[in-house]
């Protein structure tokens, strides 16, 4: 009986700290991105350069982004385009799903939902739930894969009411030195 109560006794902090290090782990997809990142892409808008950083803040209990895409004159627009948001990933306890909040300097909020993950934590994928100032119907999708430790790739695709996803934006992305 002494033996039995012991081991129980023992078990109990090992089971703690294993549900506590499984909260931790909760982020383990979202870690890669911790850092500063510059690249170029190419879309709609033509080709652009870009500038982003990812850290946790808070406590470590959201993921927080922010960047700035830089568009080379074109055609299109003499002076080029400038394009910021920030953004926040947070995890929702009750739903059981990463949400991620972006704010860009267009007025638009956009939610959007980790929709797919792939097992090896090298592809995410995220899809629009929710959006202000934006007329209803639209949907989004934004994709990215891990390539190395230092690259990855985003692509970002709209879709507008009735219509099926369309490339917006292509970026190629490596870490900062």
């Amino acid at each position: 009986m002494i033996r039995k109560l012991l081991f129980i006794l023992i078990l109990i902090p090992v089971i703690a700290f294993t549900q506590e290090a499984k909260k931790e782990d909760v982020w383990a997809p979202f870690k890669y991105f911790v850092g500063k990142w510059e690249g170029t892409g190419k879309g709609q808008a033509g080709i652009s350069k870009l500038e982003a950083e990812a850290k946790f803040v808070l406590n470590n209990r959201y993921l927080e982004f922010g960047g700035k895409l830089v568009f080379e004159p074109q055609d299109k627009s003499k002076k080029g385009e400038v394009y910021e948001d920030i953004g926040f990933v947070s995890y929702d306890r009750m739903r059981g799903k990463f949400v991620l909040r972006q704010f860009n300097m267009e007025g638009f909020v956009n939610q959007y939902v980790l929709d797919s993950l792939s097992p090896d934590f090298k592809t995410l994928v995220f899809v629009l739930e929710g959006t202000e100032n934006m007329p209803p119907g639209w949907r989004a999708k934004a994709t990215y894969k891990i390539l190395n430790q230092d690259q990855f790739h985003q692509t970002f695709e709209l879709a507008s009411p009735g219509k099926d996803f369309e490339v917006i934006l292509e970026s190629d992305i490596r870490r900062k030195r």
